[in-house]
């Protein structure tokens, strides 16, 4: 699998992988507002060049926190890849610690990231009501018919 630095790869097609996954380059989050477009990361792409799997991630004294991981290909390994890469550059980063958060819906994610070395660091109970105030085009329901309502922190020791 050919991973690539976001850096390396046109501005547009990240922008346009962002529009497609999420509706805008913004993130909005408990610990900030982002625009993935501008963060560091890495991307997976295809035969055909198009990006099949994008990660973002920002650096913040000892701790990397993932920003956003999508893949559009499920159990083929290229979001599995893509966070190894990231954990390889924190750990080059003298990180000791790697964190992210998601939402209370999202139990791929909780299963994904837990499977993977990640554990259950903080609950933000209605988080996701204050983050739609800014970006109103959340939606209020999730996977599986689940309200959209806490983000949860997953973290994992890097040493």
């Amino acid at each position: 699998m050919d991973i690539t630095a976001i850096s390396d790869i046109s501005q547009d097609k990240v922008i346009d992988f962002f529009k497609q996954h999420w509706g805008s380059t913004e993130m909005v989050i408990s610990s900030g507002i982002y625009d993935c477009s501008k963060l560091d990361g890495y991307a997976v792409l295809d035969s055909e060049k198009t990006v099949i799997g994008l990660i973002t991630y920002i650096i913040i004294n000892d701790t990397c926190e993932i920003i956003s991981l999508d893949s559009t290909e499920e159990n083929k390994g290229v979001g599995t890849s893509l966070i190894q890469a990231v954990e390889r550059g924190a750990l080059e980063n003298e990180c000791k610690y790697i964190n992210l958060i998601t939402t209370n819906d999202n139990l791929l994610a909780l299963k994904f990231y837990q499977k993977r070395g990640y554990v259950l660091a903080d609950l933000f109970r209605n988080a996701v009501g204050k983050a739609r105030q800014l970006k109103p085009e959340i939606p209020f329901e999730g996977n599986d018919g689940i309200p959209i309502r806490d983000e949860i922190k997953l973290e994992k020791l890097l040493r």
